[in-house]
């Protein structure tokens, strides 16, 4: 019963709190707070309490290489954003990240080599974002939210759920499914336009740094330390790393 309200309250909270904070801060502090990891490291908790340290373990490791498939998927989205509508956009970029997902599932590196490749990736993939105005802001007005938060408590359900059946490497694939992306994003470009969903992407990537982080020490130290310790230590990275990570999402919005 705990994991389960874990599973239905706190997701469509974090959804809650990021919405709000796109509309007093941006776009680009809006996405950097979605992309700490809020979602998959429940996730990844949850899987680690049903299956074992070295399950979950192997399963962070999935979910350090998934964030390439999500970079895949901002970057299809961002693209097709500049001329499509939301939900074309949507379409095309859960089939790049599902493409991702079946290439990284057959890659065979290790922890080390995986790290180094998202590090490298994420330095380099906000340069091939689409240049769009910074001045750019979303609309307070609507009633969409209480769909937000629908839906981002059903596609965990989905993903908790489903994942164990797949075993650690693709259970941690799917916890890096696109739920904050698409629940977001979407809704975002549809209520403010595909730039301010472009700027909503790019503050992901930024915040991506600590979740690569998080994902990485989870990996290191599970089997060692124990579900406890290793959380425990995985989170004080993120958080240190997400807040160092500020400054380039400053740079980004002046």
């Amino acid at each position: 019963m705990t994991l389960l309200l874990l599973k239905l309250l706190l997701v469509p909270s974090l959804i809650l709190g990021v919405t709000l904070a796109g509309r007093r801060f941006g776009p680009d502090i809006a996405g950097w707070l979605s992309a700490f990891p809020i979602l998959s490291g429940p996730i990844l908790l949850i899987v680690a309490l049903e299956q074992g340290p070295e399950f979950a373990a192997t399963a962070a490791h999935g979910t350090l290489l998934a964030v390439l498939a999500i970079l895949v998927f901002s970057l299809i989205y961002a693209w097709a954003a500049q001329r499509r509508g939301w939900q074309d956009c949507i379409i095309l970029a859960l089939c790049g990240y599902g493409l991702a997902v079946l290439g990284l599932r057959e890659l065979d590196t290790s922890l080390p080599v995986s790290f180094g490749s998202v590090i490298g990736a994420l330095l380099l993939v906000p340069l091939a974002f689409p240049s769009v105005p910074r001045w750019v802001t979303g609309r307070t007005a609507g009633n969409d939210l209480p769909w937000r938060l629908v839906s981002a408590a059903a596609l965990v359900l989905l993903v908790t759920f489903a994942a164990p059946h797949f075993g650690p490497r693709l259970s941690g694939l799917l916890a890096m499914f696109p739920v904050m992306s698409t629940v977001l994003v979407g809704f975002s470009h549809r209520q403010s336009g595909g730039p301010f969903a472009t700027r909503l992407l790019r503050g992901m990537v930024y915040g991506y740094f600590s979740f690569a982080c998080f994902c990485a020490v989870l990996a290191l130290t599970l089997v060692d330390l124990g579900i406890g310790a290793a959380f425990s230590a995985a989170l004080a990275v993120a958080l240190l790393v997400h807040v160092v990570t500020r400054r380039l999402v400053r740079k980004s919005s002046v």
